[in-house]
């Protein structure tokens, strides 16, 4: 069982290093955090201990260096990522010239010009907020369904600045859930991240090994009719800019099916460039 004390020293120290961060300009706030995170918070937090392990996991052969490496390239990602979503507007501005690739953008254009409800989906992977800030940045608002943090000292900071990229945003649970659908039957385009582990979930195959996975997005897309699409937001080589990518629509099934292809798709991602994932996550726990 987490403690009070523990969270509250948590969020007291994520609060200070993004306090002192704001007070930098972007171009060295964002890899200011990404180094603290990689080099003090993540060695103490065990993240780099529980990123290797998952590594192993999925790539046993894997030199044990090439594991450390990515390991920590994978804190200093999820370091910047947490400081770009904290930056708020200037975030925004950040990606608004971001290259849209991909086929899944033409589809998107189509579903809204029609007024049909659009599903994005995408995982803990280079920044998963890219496409609801170069949404925002068009005028185009992007719902967001998020899994409240364990951390309840730190769960309000970052719904408020979740918020701030856009809105609006909804909590896993009946009344997140109530509010959403209504969201989505006014023909709203909504962004849900499916690879957080869920109890009792069924399973599906991520990366080789069997991981418990929502179904939702794929029950919503199917019962209001709404183009379903993977997105991502690639961090590009300078660590500042990004590539946003929409892959194409995954066709109406079975809810199996299609979460199996959204998981096929990040899996693709992640192989690419393992560096960008989120490996803290206890993505395999069962």
């Amino acid at each position: 069982m987490r403690r009070p004390s523990y969270d509250t020293a948590v969020n007291a120290a994520l609060r200070g290093l993004l306090g002192i961060a704001r007070m930098m300009p972007y171009e060295r706030r964002i890899p200011f955090v990404g180094a603290v995170t990689r080099g003090l918070v993540a060695p103490i937090a065990g993240y780099h201990r529980r990123s290797e392990a998952n590594l192993r996991l999925v790539f046993p052969a894997m030199p044990p260096a090439e594991r450390r490496r990515i390991a920590r390239a994978a804190a200093d990602n999820a370091g910047r990522a947490l400081a770009e979503i904290f930056s708020g507007a200037e975030f925004i501005d950040r990606i608004r010239e971001a290259p849209a690739t991909g086929p899944g953008h033409a589809a998107i254009a189509e579903a809204r010009a029609a007024g049909r409800p659009v599903i994005l989906v995408s995982g803990h992977f280079g920044n998963y907020d890219v496409p609801r800030g170069w949404f925002a940045a068009r005028g185009v608002e992007v719902g967001g369904l998020y899994k409240p943090l364990a951390n309840q000292a730190f769960n309000e900071a970052y719904v408020a600045a979740i918020a701030r990229v856009s809105t609006p945003v909804f909590e896993r649970g009946r009344k997140g859930l109530g509010q959403m659908i209504g969201f989505l039957r006014e023909g709203g385009v909504l962004g849900v991240l499916f690879d957080q582990r869920i109890p009792r979930a069924e399973t599906l195959d991520f990366l080789g090994h069997p991981a418990r996975t929502a179904f939702s997005a794929a029950e919503l897309a199917l019962k209001y009719d709404a183009l379903m699409v993977p997105v991502y937001g690639i961090r590009q080589p300078d660590g500042l800019s990004f590539e946003f990518a929409a892959e194409p629509p995954i066709p109406h099934g079975d809810p199996r099916t299609m979460m199996q292809a959204a998981t096929d798709s990040l899996a693709a991602r992640v192989r690419a460039r393992p560096e960008q994932y989120f490996w803290i996550h206890r993505r395999w726990k069962d």
